[in-house]
C-alpha cells in the first residue's frame, strides 16, 4: 500500500509530495524519467548529461541506445524483435553481439549465447574484451 498522500503550500500553491511509483530500469532512480523509443521502458531522462566525444557512460539513456542491440535494432530500422534479428546478428563480430545482448544497459537480456574464440592482442597475446577494453587495430589485427 503506497504512504498517504502529503501537501504542502509554497506561495499559495500546494504541491503534491508523492513518490513515484515508476524508477530507472537501468540505475534505479526515480527522478525525470522518460520511456525509450525502443522498447517503451522506464529510463532516466539524462541525454543531455553526455558530452560528445567524452566516451563517458553516465547516461542511462545514451548508453541504453549505443552500447544495446535493442538501441541498435531500433535506430537501424530493423523490423521484428531484436533478440533475433538476423541483420543485427550479422552487423558485429560474434563477441560484440553477445555483449551488446547481455551488458547492464539492456533491459532484456540474449539467452543460449553463442560460443566464440577470445580476442587476442596480436603483439602481446593479451585477451581484449572488445565491449569494455581500449585497443586499436591495424591491418585487421587487434591491438591493446
Amino acid at each position: 500500500m503506497p504512504p498517504p498522500r502529503k501537501s504542502r503550500s509554497t506561495r499559495g500553491r500546494h504541491l503534491s509530495i508523492i513518490p513515484s511509483r515508476r524508477r530507472c530500469g537501468l540505475c534505479g532512480k526515480r527522478d525525470r524519467l522518460t520511456q525509450t523509443e525502443c522498447c517503451q521502458q522506464w529510463i532516466c531522462d539524462d541525454a543531455h548529461t553526455y558530452e560528445l566525444f567524452s566516451y563517458a557512460r553516465n547516461s542511462c539513456y545514451h548508453n541504453h541506445g549505443r552500447f544495446t542491440l535493442c538501441g541498435f535494432h531500433y535506430h537501424e530500422r530493423h523490423r521484428g524483435e531484436w533478440k533475433t534479428c538476423e541483420p543485427c546478428r550479422r552487423a558485429f563480430a560474434t563477441e560484440l553481439h553477445v555483449y551488446f545482448g547481455t551488458n547492464e544497459h539492456t533491459f532484456e537480456r540474449l539467452e543460449n549465447l553463442p560460443a566464440y574464440e577470445p580476442t587476442l592482442c596480436s603483439v602481446c597475446q593479451r585477451c581484449i574484451r572488445l565491449g569494455e577494453d581500449s585497443y586499436g587495430t591495424r591491418a585487421g589485427r587487434h591491438i591493446c
